[in-house]
This record gives C-alpha cells, sequence and structure tokens, in this order.
C-alpha cells in the first residue's frame, strides 16, 4: 500500500512540473464570458445561466444535513470534515456561479471558482481515504484547500497586471479528474462502492461536453443553452455521491 501511495504522489507531482515547465503562462480568454443564452427573465439578467444554479443549492443542502445526521455510518472515521466540506463547496458552488453569471466578468468569476476549488479539494481527500489511506488522507484536506484558494487568487493577481497565469487552477480542477480513475482502477475500496465513483466521472465528463457546445446546443433550439444544461449535469456528480451515501446504511 505504501509504494502504490508514494507513486500517486509522484505522479502528481510529475504532472504538476510538466504542466509547468512544458506550458507558458495561460491567461483567461476574453470569449470565455460570452455566453450563448443571455435572455433576461423576471427582471434577471442572463436568468437560465443564473437560475440553472440551483441544483448545486439543492444537493448541497441536502448533502449537508444527511451527513450531519448519519455521519458515523457513512464517512471514514475521522474524515467526517472533509464530507461536510464537500457539500459545503457544492452549496457555496451555487451562490458563486449565479453571482458570476449576473455580470460575466474576471472580477465576477473568482467567485465562481473559489467555492469550485472546496468541492475538488475534498472530493480527492474523500477518494484517498476510500480508497488509499485514511491516514494519508486527514493530512491533505487543509493543505488542498489552502492550494485551491491560492490558485484562485494567483490567477485573479496575474490577470489584473495583465499577465493572467491559470496553470495553477487548472491544475487544482483536472488533476483529481486524472488521478481519480489511476486509484479507482489500481485500488479496492476501503469503504463504499467503486461503481458510484465512475458514475461521477461520467456526470463530470459530460458537463465539460454541455460546456464546450454552449452555443451549439441553443442554435439547435434547445429551449437552454449547452451552459445551462452543464450546471445540471455537473450538480449530478454530487447527487450521485450523496446517492451513494445512503446506500451505505
Amino acid at each position: 500500500m505504501a509504494h502504490r501511495t508514494v507513486a500517486l504522489a509522484g505522479l502528481a507531482i510529475g504532472i504538476i512540473l510538466a504542466v509547468f515547465i512544458i506550458s507558458g503562462a495561460i491567461p483567461q480568454d476574453p470569449g470565455y464570458h460570452e455566453f450563448s443564452d443571455t435572455r433576461p427573465l423576471f427582471g434577471i439578467a442572463n436568468f437560465w445561466n443564473v437560475a440553472s444554479n440551483l441544483p448545486f443549492l439543492i444537493v448541497g443542502a441536502a448533502g449537508l444535513v444527511y451527513v450531519h445526521r448519519y455521519s458515523t455510518e457513512v464517512c471514514v472515521t475521522g474524515l467526517e470534515t472533509a464530507y461536510r466540506v464537500f457539500f459545503i463547496g457544492i452549496l457555496l458552488t451555487a451562490f458563486g456561479s449565479a453571482y458570476y453569471h449576473l455580470a460575466p466578468a474576471n472580477e465576477t468569476l473568482v467567485w465562481d471558482r473559489l467555492p469550485m476549488t472546496i468541492g475538488f479539494s475534498a472530493l480527492i481527500t474523500i477518494i484517498v481515504a476510500e480508497f488509499v489511506s485514511p491516514r494519508v488522507a486527514r493530512r491533505l484536506l487543509v493543505p488542498l484547500l489552502i492550494a485551491g484558494f491560492a490558485s484562485v487568487e494567483y490567477w485573479a493577481w496575474t490577470e489584473a497586471r495583465g499577465v493572467g497565469d491559470l496553470r495553477p487552477y487548472a491544475i487544482v480542477q483536472f488533476l483529481p479528474m486524472l488521478l481519480i480513475p489511476i486509484i479507482l482502477l489500481s485500488h479496492r475500496p476501503l469503504l463504499g462502492n467503486t461503481s458510484y465513483y465512475w458514475w461521477m466521472l461520467f456526470w463530470y465528463v459530460l458537463a465539460k461536453f454541455f460546456e464546450n457546445f454552449d452555443a451549439a446546443l441553443f442554435e439547435l433550439g434547445f429551449l437552454i443553452s449547452g451552459h445551462s444544461i452543464k450546471h445540471v449535469a455537473a450538480a449530478m456528480t454530487p447527487a450521485v455521491f450523496l446517492y451513494s451515501l445512503s446506500q451505505r446504511r
């Protein structure tokens, strides 16, 4: 078990170093803020991109209540906080993303990305706890949260100075998505069921698909744009996780 843990750590460090060695600074694309569906409704700008964050609010709140009630039955002992933090991140994403979509710009995007780093940090901590080592996981949550916050603040700081660099934030978001399949394939679960995590990855990838085809789907005559659908699909990731917790009881 120890050698596999070291191998995972080495792989993560190698990927991080490769990103900084191979790629130069990556600024935020100004076109990122140009969404296809800008229709207002009920006096709310970009209504559907704002309102489609409601599932995050529902799942985040439901997850917090569930973990509060049944933490000793469904969480890795000593890591209950990580499960709570995960759902707090989902809950805050609803507000952060809605705030950003009211007036899309780099300044508001900060508040969209900060809550997401909370969710990513807690999720990788939970997966390490359930598949690799609870002892290692207990040491991960706080450093990962700090790294996540620092990545967003670094990006915002560099953007304000005209030399934007998304590399640290990209690592915080996408490195877990690279490591999670490796962990699922190379480790047996100490708690829970592996299949639910594959479903979570499926919904995450599907959300990215809808995000990339925002305008195309809207132009095909969908009632809402790809980006709005992306929010719903992304919220299915924590929804699957919450369902998996309920099955442990």
